[in-house]
């Protein structure tokens, strides 16, 4: 079967797939039962493509529309602008402009009517808002705002109601042949019979078709509550916004027009807006107009739009236009979501379930027919084959809902949905351990996952950020504590100071507001408050120092170039450039520095030894170095000219302490322990880098260190046997890091997962098998590409997420393991039950039942099974792992015999066991059969909890819902037999036999434990802590025995 499957329906990815390959699998899926249940969670593809086509359109409008109005700019010029008109609502809410110009101004790119209203500044004050206060904060001010402009949300599909799940469940082909065979039981039942007793068959169809019906579209609806929730976390997105004078975090759907919205780069543009003050402020537009050139946006640019990202830079903006007025609204209500793509479980799945069908119907056609001739037989032989009363009408149509309902039995509808609701089931409790999970082929990708790339800033130490040492005017000293902060101060020229804390606050990327309680509060990354707080223990007014020069050019930090750099021009005259970054960087920029009397003097071999020492004094104490320099620029600046990068004086070294984060080294150990190799991958300097590694448990003494630089020069064959030993790369470009998960995954089969938390990580976390983003360091860029955001950055929240991603992969096997089981006795039963003796043991009704427990009931037992730390004591399944293993044929055969031998020596000698004679002896037979059946079924779920554990008991009650299914099965068992013998034809049991038939379903246990001792290729322990990769080592049988059967049957 494994075979098949893979050759069949194994072209599915967990991310990227073609259109081609999804379009395959669901053409070989021949016997589906309820096609709109059994592809819910499947990508529509053909609205999908249509999406494609309408989104193209759009783009395509809107970029002509733009690169039209911007051509036609000179033309209109000339042109005398019509007078605007404020409408009188609009003015009596005290704004001087409306939603509609305010749109036509975005949507137009037009300067000229935007000029006519006074610019944007202008604007802000029509708007009854300013550029440094933002709007007012009073609840009647927003409320007027928001009810003349509108709330800055998208219009939404609105979500199912219960009912329609009712309906999608009642659309089971089975089902409805079903009914209808119910409905002309009813018929001829009540005709020959009389009622009530007639119609007993009937209803007692009916009412397991409504039973069946129910409980599938509860827990389908519940699913999609669930699906519901996680997708308004994903939507959770902040902002920092000045409102009401002070700076805060607000959701971007609680923006409004005249917001002033402060944008960085990776940030997604949340609304229609216009440009107040910035710079270099790259926008990547393609989103929205299919553009992938970057747009610069500046004054003379200054139309920013909705659901574009920031690229580079960073400014202010002014909202114009929210909701479904801005461009991103109008867009987004064109298109229909085409769906998530199934992941390759599902797809697998849907394989199994398609195989397993084919067989039920073989089964059930050949069922039929030896039923039906034995009828026959038994009419000619009796002579009145010519005659046939209503009860052989009955008989016929009893035959044709048995065989029915072994399909409906047969077909195992639930297992590709099973996946769904165990991927359902973990993301909502990955959701309370700080995992949001985007995409759900993340969850079960994770548990396969063979290789961790993580950062070190955030994920494996705490961003919690001080500077701890600094290297002033060539002397080291430990600012750690104030009083030796105010010392060094002291000790340094007013001059050295005075250039440091300029340094420190004008070439920031941070800022230092005061918030509400009216203290002073640093905004910015951990890296910047670190520094900013810093210069203010140095005694620095960050407002004051901001205003002795004004700001001409600002080139952000950037991850490539590994530093910033801004150019100042002083209020007493002249030009000066600021500088900081990667220390041996920035020190390799300086050919000068100033000495401890404040003076300039060039850079010397001694000197520059001296500073590289001090750097990697700082670096082999786990500090962050960051080099500080500046440069007077004598012939002036132009702000279209680049800043340069040589030429610089060196002001200082400092040195940052992030400390690791509490339980890294241990959840470091839990990697390794389950054949998952952590790898580190930052920017920093290498021997910084090497130092917390080491404080992880990551760098073994046989790994090996390496820098970007020196590792992007490696040929194929060199990285290659290079990678392996790898652990740590520091000084990375995103480019080193995409091209190391590129070769993971592609040259050594790995399964890789990456995080990543800026702009330019994007390409490494969309090449990874899994991308995890940050969730408070990351970029918006970043998320949108991840699978999975780690709420806290906290790397012991990503062995979390392996954890639960094999808990996922297990409990679907547990399930598929349990319902094939079901699946095989259940037709091998009924089969040679209705060759050999032309009766079938099992109705229709009990079939129903046995149906319910093995698919909705037997999923959400097995399926919703929490992890446990056993799991992480295993190698992972890696990319060529065989889903049903060996270890489940073992244990399906195994129990599936056992349980036959059971039910065929009751058939067969039954009567005399319990000595059963009379009327009613055969219905009481059929009754012990039916229950035995059932209570193998229940110990057998219970032993499915383990596929190779004796201790099946361990951990049981921690789980409520499989306690609460196995309740409520045994519960509505006991009044099935006893309580509705008319409906489900049966009939009460005495004491004695409700015991010999729980004590056969209880033998079942001890039964699974021998089985399992029996070797095959089994999941191998991690036993020792390996510094090495370790390949995934499976001893799978060559073939499995069913292959050559099921490869005849889909021929």
């Amino acid at each position: 079967m494994e075979n098949y499957l893979k050759e069949n329906f194994g072209g599915v990815m967990a991310k990227n797939s073609s259109d081609e390959s999804l379009q395959r699998w669901r053409k070989l899926c021949g016997v589906v039962k309820n096609p709109k249940r059994r592809f819910r969670f499947t990508a529509n593809l053909s609205k999908r493509s249509e999406a494609a086509a309408m989104k193209r359109s759009n783009q395509e409008k809107l970029r002509v529309a733009v690169l039209v109005s911007k051509a036609a700019l000179q033309f209109i010029q000339g042109l005398v602008h019509t007078e605007y008109t404020v409408p009188t609502e609009v003015k009596a809410a005290g704004f001087e402009v409306c939603a509609d110009e305010l749109s036509s101004i975005v949507e137009g790119h037009d300067l000229k009517r935007l000029r006519t209203h006074g610019g944007v500044l202008g604007l802000a004050t029509k708007l009854a808002t300013s550029a440094s206060e933002g709007v007012p904060c009073s609840e009647e001010s927003l409320s007027r705002r928001q009810s003349i402009f509108g709330i800055n949300r998208f219009a939404e599909i609105q979500p199912r109601s219960f009912w329609v799940f009712v309906w999608e469940a009642l659309q089971d082909m089975t089902l409805m042949i079903l009914g209808m065979c119910a409905f002309f039981s009813l018929i001829v039942g009540v005709a020959t019979e009389g009622w009530p007793k007639g119609a007993h068959d009937g209803l007692g169809i009916v009412a397991s078709i409504l039973l069946v019906v129910l409980v599938t579209a509860t827990s389908d609806y519940r699913q999609s509550l669930q699906f519901k929730d996680l997708d308004k976390e994903k939507k959770k997105i902040s902002i920092q916004v000045t409102r009401g004078g002070y700076r805060q975090k607000l959701s971007i759907y609680d923006l409004l027009v005249g917001d002033i919205v402060h944008l960085a780069i990776g940030d997604q543009v949340p609304a229609d807006g216009l440009f107040i003050d910035g710079f270099s402020v790259l926008i990547n537009e393609s989103s929205l107009t299919g553009e992938s050139e970057p747009v610069m946006v500046s004054k003379e640019n200054p139309f920013l739009l909705s659901g574009t990202k920031v690229q580079d830079g960073s400014c202010k903006m002014l909202i114009a236009t929210v909701g479904m007025r801005t461009q991103w609204g109008k867009l987004m209500a064109t298109l229909s979501e085409g769906g998530d793509d199934e992941t390759p479980l599902q797809v697998k799945l849907n394989g199994v379930a398609t195989i397993i069908g084919k067989i039920g119907l073989f089964f059930a056609v050949v069922t039929f027919a030896v039923l039906a001739e034995s009828l026959v037989r038994r009419k000619i032989l009796d002579g009145s084959y010519f005659w046939w009363s209503g009860d052989d009408a009955l008989e016929l149509l009893e035959f044709f809902a048995i065989a029915v309902t072994i399909v409906v039995v047969a077909v195992p509808e639930g297992l590709p949905l099973a996946v769904t609701l165990s991927l359902a089931f973990a993301m909502k409790k990955m959701m309370n351990d700080k995992a949001l999970v985007r995409h759900l082929a993340a969850c079960e990708t994770m548990g396969s996952a063979t290789t961790i790339c993580s950062d070190k800033t955030g994920t494996l130490t705490t961003n919690h950020m001080t500077v701890v040492k600094a290297c002033i005017c060539g002397e080291s000293k430990d600012v750690s504590d104030s009083k030796e902060v105010v010392s060094m101060c002291s000790s340094f020229p007013d001059k050295v100071v005075k250039l440091l804390l300029q340094s420190i606050f004008t070439n920031t990327g941070g800022e230092v507001v005061v918030n509400q309680d009216g203290k002073l509060e640093i905004l910015g990354t951990p890296t910047e408050t670190a520094i900013l707080e810093f210069g203010l223990s140095l005694g620095g007014d960050f407002k004051k120092v901001r205003q002795e020069g004004t700001l001409i050019k600002v080139e952000p930090f950037n991850s490539n170039k590994k530093r910033m750099g801004v150019v100042l021009q002083l209020n007493e005259g002249g030009y000066r450039a600021h500088t900081k970054g990667a220390s041996e960087i920035i020190l390799a920029s300086c050919d000068k520095f100033l000495n401890r009397d404040g003076n300039v003097v060039p850079l010397d071999e001694a000197t520059i030894g001296q500073l590289t020492r001090t750097i990697e004094t700082y670096a082999n104490e786990a500090l962050r170095t960051l080099c500080l320099g500046y440069m007077e620029l004598e012939g002036g600046f132009s702000a279209d000219q680049p800043i340069a990068v040589n030429g610089f004086t060196c002001i200082g070294i400092v040195g940052i302490k992030d400390p690791v984060r509490p339980g890294v080294k241990e959840s470091v150990a839990t990697c390794r322990s389950a054949g998952i190799i952590v790898r580190m991958v930052t920017g920093d300097n290498i021997n910084t880098a090497k130092a917390i590694a080491r404080e992880c448990g990551i760098l073994t003494d046989d790994g090996l260190a390496i820098e970007g630089p020196e590792f992007r020069t490696k040929s194929e064959e060199e990285m290659t046997a290079l990678i392996p030993r790898l652990q740590v790369m520091a000084r990375s470009s995103p480019l080193d890091k995409h091209m190391l998960v590129k070769h993971l995954r592609t040259n050594l089969n790995e399964v890789v997962a990456v995080t990543g938390d800026g702009t330019n990580d994007a390409p490494a976390l969309h090449e990874a098998d899994i991308g995890l983003a940050m969730g408070i360091a990351g970029t918006e860029v970043a998320k949108e590409s991840a699978d999975v955001i780690i709420l806290d950055d906290n790397f012991s929240t990503i062995v979390t997420v392996a954890k639960w991603g094999r808990s996922v992969y297990i409990n679907i096997q547990k399930f598929v393991q349990f319902q094939l089981t079901v699946n095989v006795v259940a037709l091998i039963v009924n089969f040679t039950s209705a060759c050999i003796t032309g009766s079938a043991p099992l109705t229709a009704v009990q079939l129903l039942w046995v149906n319910m427990i093995m698919d909705t009931l037997g999923a959400l037992a097995l399926a919703t099974e929490p992890p446990h730390n056993d799991l992480m004591n295993q190698v992972p399944v890696g990319r060529g792992g065989n889903f049903i293993s060996n270890v489940m044929w073992r244990n399906i055969f195994g129990q599936a015999f056992y349980q036959f031998i059971v039910i065929w020596y009751l058939q067969a000698d039954g009567k005399s066991l319990f000595s059963l004679e009379g009327p009613t002896a055969d219905v009481a037979l059929n009754t012990l059969i039916f229950n035995s059946f059932v209570f193998c079924q229940v110990f057998n779920e219970i032993s499915s909890r383990e596929m190779e554990k004796i201790n099946v008991f361990q951990g049981i009650l921690d789980n409520y819902v499989f306690v609460a299914v196995i309740s409520s099965t045994i519960i509505f068992q006991f009044i099935i037999v006893q309580f509705l013998g008319d409906f489900a034809n049966t009939i009460p049991l005495s004491s004695s036999h409700w015991f010999v038939c729980i004590f056969l379903g209880f033998l079942s246990m001890p039964i699974a434990a021998m089985v399992k001792l029996i070797p095959v290729g089994s999941a191998k322990k991690c036993s020792k802590v390996h510094s090495q990769p370790r390949q995934v080592v499976t001893t799978d049988l060559p073939e499995d025995p069913t292959d050559l059967m099921f490869k005849w049957l889909t021929k």
